[in-house]
């Protein structure tokens, strides 16, 4: 078969692919920003009046019906619901234990805090208020729970993304104010040995696969050899570009699930990539537009949830 007839078959199978069956379990345009349960079982979503009797964090199974209200407060909650954390006025932030209520506090000044796996330490960044973003020194802290803080690294225009293991932090910023590029680095925060994995103007939407092995990032307005959408090993070697670009998730410690930028209209698709394997696979298309970016995968890689463009509903679909 020729060059240009594999091309044709290619993309014809590209256009032909299957919609993916989804279904509505929050109706009437809510709720925007929802996430999944640890058990992969329901979303939780925030809402209030008037459609709720008072403002709380709901709960809604994968499969729809009815909604619950599952924390009375509002706060951030870690990945595995084992913390609420809520910023003061002021420098302290309060961690609470949900298992028993108990509690200490972090001088963060509002900044987020970063979970290890198992919700035993922390990392956040403080960086100063004034000034240029890109010469601001942001000091990167960690601790244990009920612990006190350390400082563990100084760097500029830049901060925690997440961690790879109990000890080793994913940085990103500059190492001193006058320099160009920002570093995408891990810290070993015992012995403090720093890997630099990427240098670049900006790293931008990082996201790190659940097992910490790879890191996913996109570079833009920089050199055409470096703009594009990445895929790294975070012990180290050669990026590896994939040369397509739009948004996107783990979908569990080897496969990556990407919607393409579409600005020509019709139903997004939805692409998944295996590291393992360096291939693409369709998985077809939404049968609609996600809005604002709004999805996500369950913890167990087996469903998608998105705010639909067209209704505004959240909708969940099983992936092949």
């Amino acid at each position: 078969m020729s060059r240009r007839l594999v091309l044709a078959a290619l993309l014809a199978g590209s256009a032909l692919a299957a919609t993916l069956p989804s279904r509505a379990v929050l109706s009437g345009e809510c709720c925007p920003g929802a996430v999944w349960t640890p058990d992969s079982r329901a979303l939780l979503f925030l809402d209030g009046p008037p459609a709720r009797g008072s403002t709380g964090i709901y709960q809604v199974s994968a499969s729809g019906g009815a909604v619950t209200r599952r924390f009375s407060s509002v706060a951030f909650f870690s990945p595995a619901l084992r913390w609420a954390v809520r910023p003061g006025t002021g420098d302290a932030t309060t961690l609470e234990r949900l298992a028993d209520g108990r509690k200490f506090t972090l001088p963060t000044r509002g900044s987020d805090v970063t979970w290890n796996r198992a919700e035993t330490r922390a990392a956040y960044t403080r960086s100063d208020t004034s000034g240029n973003y890109d010469r601001r020194a942001s000091r990167v802290f960690v601790a244990d729970v009920f612990g006190a803080p350390r400082q563990v690294a100084t760097l500029y225009g830049g901060g925690v993304s997440a961690w790879l293991n109990d000890t080793t932090l994913l940085l990103t910023g500059k190492p001193t104010p006058q320099a160009r590029d920002r570093e995408l680095f891990t810290l070993d925060i015992r012995s403090g040995a720093r890997r630099v994995l990427r240098q670049a103007l900006g790293v931008r939407a990082l996201t790190v696969s659940p097992d910490g092995r790879f890191v996913a990032y996109t570079i833009a307005f920089d050199s055409a050899a470096r703009n594009g959408l990445w895929v790294q090993a975070t012990a180290g070697g050669t990026p590896r570009e994939l040369n397509d670009y739009g948004s996107y998730r783990w979908r569990d410690s080897r496969r990556l699930l990407l919607i393409p930028l579409k600005t020509s209209g019709g139903p997004h698709t939805l692409r998944q990539y295996d590291v393992t394997a360096n291939a693409w696979t369709t998985l077809g298309d939404l049968g609609d537009q996600v809005r604002q970016s709004d999805w996500g995968i369950s913890p167990d890689g087996k469903r998608l949830n998105y705010l639909s463009a067209k209704d505004g509903n959240v909708r969940v679909l099983t992936l092949p």
